[in-house]
């Protein structure tokens, strides 16, 4: 559909990733007219979800509920793998220790209860699950097993999710306007009317019955990073898209809606030093470097900065690409031996990447971009030397293998760097998502200043405020795009038909 083609319908959404789609397919099934906007050409849509690993965190008792998202497990060697349980007490444990306990309880409470439902939701509509084997569990004595709640992933990714979501919106007839910016929210006093927006330099009025805001963060604009997260952070990376300029976030607000959540805070990872600024479709998610608690991860300056092994990986990622922007020169590198090969992700083994390889530590640290390598060489030889306890290396289980004696000791997964060849990856922070944005109820209706909801207008996805502070448990945000949008979806039909 072109904008000229465009009548009024009973619920525009704006956006066309995991979230908007979503929306959309539940307005749909509630009886809706939907159209989407997209700021996007079609082959560039889907915004963030198009560049997602596919990790999905939801609860679970055991492998039967498993097998219904991804029946080819039961052909696996169930004996020799522990998929363990995830429950909805652990996942409030998880939320609330990595949000420093700020997360919105009533908004939390909503995405872990819907979490599976989400899952089987995702499932009806086509979208196919793996177990995460490698990337949540290892096989450590000829057995797997799981840890963090991320059992199982989208099959494909990004690129199989957006194409499964796509091809069902084309299926039930919901047509997206792409190469559309909304900007401007039209409403009068009883309720938001439409949007208006730009296609191709013109502007133009889209009327609908009722909005969903679906259209991301402002993490893809550099002036609103660095108004909102901070000095430098104009100079991050951006891991996914380039089309999450904030429009959504501006234009709420323009109208009353409430500011949510942790506006000085960001998803961001550890990143190729060399990658694009903007996340490139055919590489995906694969320039994030997230085996880092395996290694050492070393400064400009040759100093280790932080705990490498505080925790696996999903529950610290998402934090330490803060920790490598407050370095000098925004960047780091990650250190490792031959002992760990098998444990590495496909991310460390792309052509694109910025890698550096020795058989001496001193022939390493000299290739080091950047590094004072006499610094990087104490430091290096100070950790191998550290006092460590009598245990053996276990990457599935916080094995208590750590460093003693150091100014940051390690506190897991400490072994030694004493087995050549040695490997180096450089590293900037890379922005998956803003954590700022509108005050939503529990049926992601848009708050006002006031408290009151603002009439016909809906959010779902990363534009909603309140669930991330300071951290983020990876697989979170999937979720939380299809529970908030089926959500939005289900209550902006319901806000147009008059119900």
């Amino acid at each position: 559909m072109t904008p000229a083609q465009y009548t009024q319908v009973d619920v525009l959404v704006v956006g066309a990733g995991n979230a908007a789609a979503n929306a959309a397919l539940s307005a749909h099934e509630a009886g809706a007219s939907v159209a989407m906007l997209e700021t996007a050409p079609r082959n560039a849509r889907g915004g963030n979800s198009a560049f997602t690993g596919g990790a999905f965190r939801f609860i679970y008792d055991g492998v039967d509920d498993l097998l219904k998202l991804a029946p080819d497990i039961a052909e696996l060697d169930l004996g020799s793998i522990d998929f363990g349980t995830y429950t909805e007490g652990q996942y409030f444990d998880d939320m609330g220790r990595l949000t420093e306990y700020r997360c919105d309880p009533e908004l939390t409470e909503v995405l872990i209860g819907n979490s599976y439902a989400s899952a089987v939701w995702l499932r009806k509509h086509g979208v196919k699950f793996q177990p995460a084997l490698g990337r949540q569990a290892f096989k450590v004595d000829g057995k797997f097993k799981f840890w963090g709640g991320l059992a199982c992933h989208i099959h494909g990714g990004g690129e199989h999710l957006v194409a499964t979501l796509h091809a069902a919106l084309e299926a039930a007839g919901i047509p997206v306007i792409y190469e559309t910016t909304a900007f401007e929210l039209l409403h009068d006093d009883a309720r938001v009317q439409g949007v208006r927006a730009r296609h191709r330099g013109h502007v133009l009025e889209l009327r609908a019955k009722a909005v969903v805001l679906a259209c991301g963060g402002f993490e893809s604009n550099a002036e609103m990073r660095a108004r909102y997260i901070g000095p430098n952070w104009d100079l991050a990376k951006v891991r996914g898209t380039r089309f999450n300029q904030g429009y959504g976030h501006r234009m709420a607000m323009d109208i009353g809606a409430a500011p949510a959540g942790h506006w000085s805070g960001a998803h961001a990872v550890q990143w190729d030093m060399n990658a694009p600024p903007f996340g490139d479709l055919t590489v995906g998610d694969q320039f994030q470097k997230h085996n880092y608690p395996f290694g050492v991860l070393l400064n400009a300056r040759g100093e280790r900065f932080l705990d490498e092994g505080k925790d696996f990986h999903s529950y610290t990622y998402a934090a330490y690409g803060h920790e490598v922007m407050k370095q000098p020169g925004l960047f780091a590198w990650q250190i490792f031996d031959s002992k760990i090969n098998h444990l590495l992700r496909s991310e460390y083994r792309i052509p694109r990447i910025t890698k550096e390889t020795a058989d001496t530590l001193e022939a390493l640290v000299p290739k080091l971009t950047g590094v004072n390598p006499k610094a990087a060489l104490e430091t290096l030889h100070a950790f191998n030397a550290a006092s460590r306890p009598d245990v053996a290396f276990n990457p599935n289980i916080h094995d208590g293998l750590r460093t003693t004696g150091l100014p940051v000791d390690k506190t897991n997964w400490a072994q030694k760097l004493d087995t050549p060849p040695f490997h180096a990856y450089g590293v900037t922070a890379g922005v998956t998502f803003t954590f700022g944005g509108l005050k939503v109820t529990t049926e992601a209706q848009v708050s006002d200043t006031s408290g009151l909801p603002i009439n016909g207008l809906f959010a779902a996805g990363e534009i909603v405020g309140g669930l991330y502070y300071h951290n983020y448990g990876s697989g979170t945000g999937l979720v939380a795009g299809v529970t908030f949008g089926r959500i939005a979806g289900a209550g902006a039909a319901a806000f147009a038909k008059g119900r």
